[in-house]
């Protein structure tokens, strides 16, 4: 799915938020539904660490609020979104640009909603993957996300 004019705004907007920004992070895409988002994270003087390579505060920055926009976008007004936790680990040094890919199915929001109407909050678990271009894995993060209902 290609971007919309608001959701290229949006991306500039978001690029532009100076907490982002100083991630050093970048984000790349947004489709028109906010259901995938693309990320990258390139090894430069921002995010270059004391040893050469992407610091890791850096990766795990450029990929923390994404979910929770994507979530908060998708589901609507209606709906309470906040991080809760978070793991990162990390599999090889950053030497080079890396990526994430995000995706949100309309499995995954049903999935939500229909727990939703029978409980008062859902927590929900998303992994992401940062790689290099040839798709190596340099870092893995799993986000926990607590979603409910307003006024529930």
């Amino acid at each position: 799915m290609s971007e919309s004019f608001t959701t290229k705004i949006d991306r500039l907007k978001f690029n532009l938020f100076p907490a982002y920004r100083g991630s050093g992070a970048r984000v790349l895409y947004i489709s028109e539904d906010y259901r995938e988002i693309r990320v990258k994270i390139p090894l430069s003087w921002r995010t270059r660490n004391y040893v050469g390579t992407i610091y890791g505060g850096s990766m795990y920055a450029g990929i923390d609020p994404i979910y929770m926009l994507m979530l908060i976008k998708t589901l609507g007004a209606g709906y309470i979104v906040w991080d809760k936790a978070a793991n990162i680990r990390f599999k090889r040094p950053g030497k080079e640009t890396l990526f994430a890919d995000f995706l949100l199915t309309e499995e995954e929001l049903d999935e939500i909603k229909t727990l939703l109407e029978m409980q008062k909050s859902v927590d929900r678990i998303y992994n992401v993957e940062l790689k290099d271009k040839a798709g190596k894995v340099h870092c893995l993060i799993e986000k926990t996300l607590y979603i409910a209902k307003k006024g529930s």
